[in-house]
């Protein structure tokens, strides 16, 4: 299978790097988009390693004469944002469309799996749960997020799924 892991930011995203391995050493092609955010948490390198495959972090990326936001929408199964920030869910509840990220999640037409990470603050804030359920309501999946200890030093709600149960959402999608 051919998937597509947007990564945005959050310090969730070293996570990431293990669900890559691992749907690497499943046999599935990876291609790995990454927010300039994240870019600020894990480097592009970690995952060009991880997937063997060139890591996608601007929208105007010359390798794509149609535009990378066309071009990594072709031909994959399944694009899956892990962690999914506030700002992400903000974009894709209103179509906003301001970096390669939000632009390829207007333009994919599989199954969008999202895997929510922040602040136990931030995920209860009701802007976010108003994006939620517009998201979940527009037909995108969720996967998380998960109560547990957070990087703010604080516990509750917000944490990003583990990546075996990213990877077993991914699963459950393609129906593998």
């Amino acid at each position: 299978m051919n998937l597509l892991i947007g990564i945005s930011g959050g310090i969730a995203a070293y996570k990431t790097a293990g669900l890559v391995s691992t749907l690497v050493q499943d046999g599935h092609s990876v291609d790995v988009v990454m927010t300039r955010a994240a870019c600020q948490f894990v480097g592009p390198t970690t995952f060009q390693t991880l997937s063997g495959r060139h890591v996608t972090t601007e929208l105007f990326d010359t390798r794509f004469p149609l535009g990378a936001h066309i071009e990594l929408a072709q031909n994959r199964q399944i694009l899956c944002v892990a962690p999914t920030s506030a700002d992400v869910l903000a974009k894709a509840a209103h179509g906003l469309a301001d970096d390669l990220l939000s632009t390829l999640l207007l333009a994919f037409a599989g199954p969008v799996l999202l895997a929510p990470a922040m602040n136990v603050d931030m995920w209860e804030r009701p802007s976010v749960q108003r994006n939620v359920a517009t998201l979940r309501d527009d037909g995108f999946h969720f996967v998380g997020p998960m109560e547990g200890w957070q990087s703010c030093r604080r516990s509750g709600v917000g944490r990003m799924a583990e990546p075996a149960e990213i990877q077993t959402a991914i699963g459950h999608l393609l129906k593998l």
